[in-house]
């Protein structure tokens, strides 16, 4: 039986509507997100033809920074942020990347965000040194500051990433896969990274509110990783640009599942052991299946799951001075569950 469990953090392309309103998001910030994408290309120059070849795809590719939002506005809170914060926003992106270019690798994957793959592009043993290489430039630079908090957000962040790695490889009965498994994977895998992104904006401008944006971006990052497996149950190609049920394709258990099995009658869960068994699951079964799990609630109860987190990420930010930062901040938690809508 195939070990895959839950993908992680797809960053699969909202509605239009959705995009625009990450715009919004991202206004009292704008300048600097255009500083950050600067400081990436310089962070990335090196004396080699094929890394810089390499790197201009990536950046191509680089997708919504919604992170580098998240370092940028966390920043911002208290109306001072320092000016290394698009330093640290350009070093939580490549980290970011390079999590990606891994599991690109890792699943072999050829297609991110419509675009090809570094290991479709060039090779899949490129692919695993350039995701070595962002990781290194990202810890590299991180560490030169002489406040070494940061560095220790970052690389625990970057530790829980690849210990949930570890825990999905390791799993060999996906439907058996517990609903409290999936929350430790999606916080792990998901949640680590967009918290250390809220953790080090804090450092860079609004200390005092750490422990706060702590909290919000743990909460954040449990809902965008729900949102995100919702999107494989309610959106088409055409809106997630790959196939409609691909987690399902590829015998994958996200939380929509997860809820809806033990509700399930012995003829619908045979069907869903039929999609598991088959190494190639046709189309038919997979819409079949889709339908089996919103008819058992599993869709409701995920969404669920995902309101409450939104509402952990909110509570958390009521302390907050009222700036556009902290309006910006609010924001992104409708943004985060609007994206399977």
């Amino acid at each position: 039986m195939s070990t895959s469990v839950p993908s992680i953090a797809s960053d699969a392309a909202p509605p239009p509507g959705v995009v625009s309103a990450l715009r919004d998001i991202q206004t009292p910030v704008r300048d600097r997100l255009d500083a950050v994408t600067r400081e990436m290309q310089r962070l990335l120059t090196a004396d080699a033809p094929l890394l810089a070849q390499v790197g201009g795809h990536l950046l191509a590719m680089k997708g919504k920074m919604f992170r580098p939002t998240l370092v940028l506005l966390a920043s911002d809170t208290d109306g001072q942020a320092e000016a290394h914060a698009v330093t640290m926003a350009a070093v939580v992106e490549m980290t970011h990347l390079a999590t990606l270019v891994h599991d690109d690798a890792v699943d072999h994957s050829v297609l991110r965000r419509g675009m090809p793959t570094i290991n479709a592009l060039f090779s899949h043993q490129i692919s695993v040194i350039m995701g070595d290489f962002l990781y290194s430039v990202a810890l590299t630079t991180i560490s030169s500051f002489d406040d070494l908090r940061p560095l220790r957000i970052l690389v625990d962040a970057s530790t829980q990433m690849t210990v949930g790695e570890l825990r999905q490889l390791s799993v060999t009965e996906p439907l058996q896969f517990s609903e409290a498994d999936y929350e430790l994977l999606i916080r792990s895998k998901t949640a680590s990274l967009i918290g250390a992104a809220c953790q080090i904006g804090a450092l860079c401008g609004a200390p005092r509110h750490l422990d706060a944006l702590t909290r919000f971006g743990d909460a954040l990052g449990m809902a965008f990783q729900i949102a995100d497996d919702l999107i494989d149950y309610t959106e088409t190609a055409e809106t997630t640009g790959k196939p409609t049920g691909l987690d399902l394709r590829e015998h994958k258990v996200t939380l929509p599942l997860i809820a809806a099995l033990p509700r399930l009658s012995p003829a619908a869960r045979a069907r869903v052991d039929a999609l598991f068994a088959s190494s190639e699951p046709e189309d038919a079964q997979v819409a079949d299946v889709i339908g089996i799990v919103t008819e058992a609630g599993g869709l409701e109860y995920a969404r669920a799951r995902g309101q409450a987190f939104a509402a952990q990420a909110e509570a958390a930010l009521v302390t907050l001075p009222p700036t556009p930062a902290r309006d910006s901040l609010m924001a992104t938690i409708s943004y985060v569950m609007d994206r399977h809508a």
